[in-house]
């Protein structure tokens, strides 16, 4: 009983063995196919693969003001297609995914504000959003530029 047991595990071992043997012939076989179908290809159009980079996928405004501090809040923000137009985030509502929700904004143009009170910021999903840090920086130079101003006169009066 043990010797008819050993037979048939030496004779199974065997048939694996051969199985084995017979897919790594079958898939050296077929590799100089695989392979010259794809160098065939290359050396056709090798320029489709080198020159072509890769296009990034847009992003809608919630993904662009992630990495920005407090969501974004007080940065410029416009959309890729527009012409010195832009909103200055004012309020956010996000959803739980981070990708999705609200935003309201002051609107600008040319850098000036266009009106006073915030807006609901339409089309937040389309993914077309861009962060704009020379606006945001410019803004900051004028801001600063008055309260030096202010301060260099305060000191005249005071030396006068």
């Amino acid at each position: 009983m043990v010797g008819s047991l050993l037979t048939k595990r030496v004779a199974v071992s065997a048939t694996n063995e051969t199985l084995n043997l017979f897919r790594l012939s079958f898939s050296n076989l077929l590799k100089p196919f695989s392979t010259s179908t794809s160098s065939s290809a290359t050396a056709q159009n090798p320029k489709n693969e080198t020159s072509k980079p890769k296009r990034r996928k847009k992003k809608n405004l919630f993904e662009v003001i992630q990495f920005l501090p407090n969501w974004g809040i007080g940065y410029h923000m416009a959309k890729s297609h527009w012409a010195n137009v832009s909103y200055e985030i004012t309020k956010i509502n996000l959803y739980k995914d981070g990708r999705h929700g609200k935003a309201w904004g002051i609107a600008h143009k040319d850098g000036l504000p266009i009106a006073d009170a915030p807006k609901k910021i339409s089309g937040v999903h389309k993914r077309c959003w861009k962060y704009i840090p020379s606006l945001a920086k410019s803004i900051e130079s004028k801001k600063s530029l008055p309260k030096s101003t202010e301060t260099a006169a305060k000191t005249e009066v005071q030396a006068a």
